[in-house]
This record gives structure tokens, C-alpha cells and sequence, in this order.
């Protein structure tokens, strides 16, 4: 099935795993992403080093892309984004709408890049900002 997420992120089918902290690991993610939707590591109760293990078992389990998904507000997340771009994740995702300099730095790498927002300004802003799509939440 193509569709404009599955042309985006490269998953097979138009399904997104959520990044759940403490429940989304690379097990559920890695599994998802075989299955054909986009897994998605939820790295933001994790530190840089579990995140790092995390992302390399998803990658030794499958070849299918897959997502990280961390707070942008943290003080590490310019280094969880380096990270992901070193270990060519093909998703980012964000529990909060990430500064502009993330995800330019992201997007010049060809991470796509996905925040969360829960008002329409919000979406605005960070669709000026480069994000290739976004998660609307109430």
C-alpha cells in the first residue's frame, strides 16, 4: 500500500507504533517494523547509552525502517540526535516540538523528522521549521 506516510518513512504499511517510554524497546519496535509499520523506540526514559543498545538491536533484528522517539526539551537531545543520524535512523520523533536547530540538523542528514504538537500554531511553526510531517495530540 502506498501512501504518503509509507512514501515517506519507507514502511510498508500506513502504521505507526508509538513511542511509549518503558514499553516501546527494541523488541516491540523492531517487531512492528518487520511487520511491515513503523517501529518506534521510545528513548525518552532511557539514557544515551541504553538508547544506543536499543537502536543497534532493532537494527540487528531487521532491516525494515524504524524511529526514535525522545523529548526534545532534555539537555541531551542534541547529542540523542547525533546518535540517531551516526546510527541511520530513518524516523525521529519528538514528545515536544523540537527547536529549529535540531531539526535542521536531523533533516540535512536525512533523518525525517515528526514532533508532536498540540495546537495548530505549533504545526505551523515547526512545518516553516523543515519537520516532514507531524502528530497532532490534544
Amino acid at each position: 500500500m502506498r501512501t504518503a506516510l509509507t512514501s515517506l518513512t519507507g514502511c510498508r504499511h500506513p502504521i505507526v507504533q508509538t513511542g511509549m517510554g518503558y514499553v516501546a524497546g527494541a523488541r516491540l519496535a523492531a517487531a512492528t517494523s518487520r511487520a511491515g509499520g513503523l517501529g518506534v523506540i521510545g528513548a525518552a526514559t532511557m539514557s544515551v547509552p541504553e538508547m544506543t543498545a536499543a537502536i543497534r538491536r532493532v537494527k540487528e533484528r531487521t532491516d525494515a525502517p524504524f524511529g526514535v522517539n525522545i523529548r526534545s526539551d532534555a539537555d541531551d537531545a542534541a547529542e540523542r540526535a547525533e546518535v540517531m543520524v551516526r546510527e541511520g535512523v530513518r524516523v525521529a520523533s519528538f514528545a515536544m516540538a523540537p527547536k529549529r536547530e535540531l531539526i535542521a540538523r536531523l533533516k540535512d542528514a536525512g533523518v525525517v523528522t515528526i514532533p508532536s504538537v498540540g495546537a495548530l500554531r505549533h504545526a505551523e511553526k515547526v512545518a516553516g521549521w523543515g519537520a516532514d510531517a507531524v502528530i497532532v495530540q490534544g
